[in-house]
């Protein structure tokens, strides 16, 4: 599998990287048998990227993706987990499905993007993970302590980077205008961009990923389905975790139905889209299952043709402007 390494650092990202949330129950349980599988699925199929978060499943997802590495050679893959929330245990019980994992309530998350709390999640993480350090460390959706980040948290990733506990640094949310400013104003290697350029979703592509590339910053894109809605466009299909409206739902169909017409499954035309834009380096995809693992490594070489490219962005289903794979290598908007 084709790998790529991040901005400037020598960290590099297989073309597919495994999101580790469902492993942390993500809606629904796993088992740790289930989860293991489908981490060795992935290693089977040339993934080499793999990424986590404390708040997956309280921890639970570094748990089982630092057990399932155990046994992999250190230097053949890249790990990224995230920092802004940390783990603090709560006396009362329940569950944690209200955030959405499928798991005791724990611990409770708390915000903190200080200095400190960045050091102290990090440190924490390489507890659960059973490693001394993280390949790719990403600050965790700080839409609202934009100040913390910047002043507190982003030099601490970079005293970090400097020491050697990380390799590479980035940032991760679902929303391009503090995604920019970070491309801009700092020093880091990497965004990952959850649900913002998809086949569906192009807002990406106004500023940010342009910016990316003349910064010479990589892109990890998330969210390539949009939460279900590109994997299986359908009444009652989710986008962004919400039922989608029947405008989208409209749209997905329509591109299904040309897909179709050159023999390409949607999942693969999703997939292959986001790779087409010369900043972005990995496309991320969770995976709870070995048979999920398998689809997303298949369709991310099916054989796509050019003429399904053109055909999508002449019939006003992709942006003008959207750089094609296999079409437009290399051209940035």
């Amino acid at each position: 599998m084709r790998t790529t390494a991040l901005g400037r650092s020598t960290t590099v990202t297989s073309e597919l990287s495994l999101g580790a949330a469902p492993l942390g129950n993500l809606f629904h349980a796993v088992t740790d048998e289930e989860a293991a599988a489908a981490v060795e699925a992935a290693w089977a199929n040339g993934v080499r990227t793999f990424d986590t978060a404390p708040h997956y499943g309280l921890g639970l997802s570094e748990r089982r993706l630092g057990q399932a590495l155990r046994s992999k050679p250190r230097g053949q893959y890249t790990l990224s987990t995230k920092v802004g929330r940390l783990l603090r245990p709560r006396d009362e019980q329940g569950d944690d499905l209200a955030n959405g994992f499928a798991v005791p309530a724990t611990h409770e998350r708390a915000w903190d993007f200080s200095a400190h709390g960045v050091r102290a999640s990090l440190e924490e993480s390489l507890t659960r993970l059973g490693l001394d350090r993280v390949d790719i460390l990403y600050l965790h959706d700080p839409h609202d302590h934009e100040r913390a980040a910047f002043d507190s948290a982003y030099p601490e990733l970079e005293r970090m980077r400097a020491e050697g506990l990380v390799g590479a640094i980035g940032v991760g949310m679902n929303q391009t205008r503090m995604l920019e400013r970070f491309v801009r104003d700092t020093d880091i290697d990497v965004v990952l961009l959850a649900g913002r350029y998809s086949l569906l979703d192009h807002s990406g592509l106004t500023s940010l990923l342009p910016q990316a590339a003349r910064r010479g910053v990589s892109v990890v894109i998330g969210g390539v389905f949009n939460s279900g809605l590109l994997a299986d466009p359908r009444p009652g299909a989710t986008f962004d975790y919400a039922p989608a409206s029947q405008d989208l739902l409209d749209r997905a169909l329509a591109i299904k139905a040309l897909c179709e017409t050159f023999d390409v499954p949607l999942r693969a035309a999703a997939l292959q889209f986001a790779l087409g834009h010369p900043a972005v380096a990995s496309v991320l995809v969770g995976a709870r299952t070995v048979a999920e693992v398998e689809d997303a490594a298949r369709m991310i070489h099916h054989p796509i043709p050019a003429d399904m490219w053109l055909a999508l962005r002449c019939q006003g289903l992709l942006p003008s402007n959207a750089p094609l794979p296999a079409l437009d290598p290399g051209v940035s908007p």
